[in-house]
């Protein structure tokens, strides 16, 4: 009787937020779209050059280097295939990057294609690519001006042979455990340091290296331009900063959000080193038959809905390249501002390190790893998984806030189906954030409980 009734009391509530998201998200749509002209506009202006966003068009039989093709398959399963470059290889690009259902977009193409049909065609190839990844694998794009030109924001414009910010703390090179900690999207190595590092204790602090990185397009670490922000490339500079240059053997992972996908991708391609996994809040959404993966994640990460907030501030992220552009314009680029208005406002009452793992980043590292890890994963999931199951002896525990609206704890549960022995925690009245900050004391305490069993196994 009680769950019938409310069901009864939360119908209207449904139908009104699916009635007001129709109507906001048809009007965000337009204001995209009208949005991809006017940067292309300021973008000639401003640098004599127009810059291909993802609204463009596929280019075919396109040379990338030199003699060598590059082929987006589509849909869904959309890769870079390189045939002589050492450099690309075989990278995993999401389709969810240029193939995103919006009316105004739906028409613009309808339209194009209806004026397509009164001229002749040739014979098109079977190899198509977005333009805009033609550009940025020929390293034709430069810093743009939207972007924050600060010393951390913009100090590497290409991709190189840098290295990720690392913050180590422990006995360098007589530590008797390695412990590599990955944050999730617009975050940083502050998210761990400023809250975990202090509350560990004095027999971890002496025994054990700790680290925690920026990756790659984020914090203080590099934010190449002509990168793609795939999985092999967040991947091999963790692998080269961290376990190649402090050379670590075996280690204890803990990873949050999205970078729990990173955590499993590294797992599985070092299964011989990796003494536990700790995951937090792992966006993992388990694909039904006959559906496109990239494009189902998508949906359930950016449900196109006003209510709850974190699901439209999501869906803003994931849907609107060019609104995900402007907020940067406005608050990344000026971030210095920012956080000085912050401190002046609150007195300095509150911590600000995960405003500073927010602003500090470039729209097109943010777009390329949101969409190439979160989404462009999606098929890969129960793969890594099934081996952390079946060929990993690895302790696996996961800890997911109880009032998460970014990463629902079923997420938690559904790894566990993919693993048994791996253990959930749900902390009641804790989210997506606060599930490490403000409980750092407790969360520390369980990780050393963790590793202390890990070790002891």
């Amino acid at each position: 009787m009680c769950n019938k009734i409310k069901r009864l009391l939360t119908w209207p509530a449904t139908v009104l937020n699916n009635v007001v998201s129709c109507v906001v998200f048809c009007v965000l749509d337009i204001v995209d779209f009208n949005l991809c002209f006017v940067y292309r506009v300021i973008d000639s202006s401003i640098e004599s050059r127009w810059k291909s966003c993802y609204c463009s068009g596929a280019k075919e039989n396109e040379p990338i280097l030199g003699n060598s093709k590059i082929l987006v398959s589509e849909p869904c399963e959309s890769k870079i295939v390189s045939l002589t470059s050492s450099k690309l290889r075989l990278e995993d690009i999401s389709d969810t990057l240029y193939s995103r259902p919006s009316i105004a977009a739906d028409v613009s193409k309808l339209i194009v294609s209806d004026r397509k049909q009164t001229k002749k065609t040739k014979a098109r190839s079977t190899f198509t690519v977005n333009s805009t990844v033609v550009e940025m694998l020929r390293a034709e794009m430069v810093p743009r001006w939207s972007d924050c030109d600060c010393n951390i924001c913009n100090s590497w414009t290409t991709s190189s042979n840098d290295t990720l910010f690392v913050k180590a703390e422990g006995p360098k090179g007589k530590a008797r455990e390695d412990v590599l900690f990955i944050h999730g999207f617009i975050s940083s190595s502050a998210f761990w340091t400023e809250t975990l590092f202090p509350n560990f204790s004095s027999t971890v602090k002496s025994t054990c290296q700790l680290f925690a990185v920026d990756l790659l397009g984020f914090g203080r670490s590099p934010k190449p331009i002509d990168s793609l922000y795939t999985l092999r490339e967040h991947v091999d500079m963790i692998e080269k900063s961290v376990l190649d240059a402090y050379e670590v053997k075996s280690f204890h992972i803990v990873a949050h959000s999205l970078g729990c996908i990173l955590a499993l991708a590294i797992a599985v391609k070092h299964p011989g080193y990796v003494k536990s996994l700790t995951l937090l809040a792992p966006p993992y959404y388990p694909v039904p038959k006959d559906e496109a993966a990239t494009q189902y994640v998508l949906r359930r990460v950016a449900p196109r809905q006003v209510w709850p907030v974190m699901a439209f501030g999501t869906s803003v992220a994931c849907w609107y390249e060019h609104i995900s552009r402007t907020i940067c314009l406005v608050i990344c680029k000026n971030h210095r501002l920012w956080e000085i208005l912050t401190k002046f406002i609150t007195r300095n009452r509150i911590k600000t390190f995960l405003l500073e793992g927010f602003f500090c980043r470039t729209h097109n590292a943010a777009w390329h790893t949101l969409h190439n890890i979160i989404c462009g994963t999606a098929g890969k999931l129960d793969r890594y998984l099934d081996v952390i199951r079946n060929q990993l002896k690895c302790d696996v525990t996961i800890f997911h806030g109880g009032d998460d609206k970014i990463v629902p704890p079923e997420c938690s549960y559904h790894v566990q189906r993919r693993i048994p022995r791996a253990r959930v925690k749900v902390v009641k009245n804790k989210d997506h954030i606060t599930i490490v900050v403000g409980r750092g004391k407790a969360f520390a305490e369980e990780l050393e409980e963790i590793w202390k069993r890990s070790t002891s196994n």
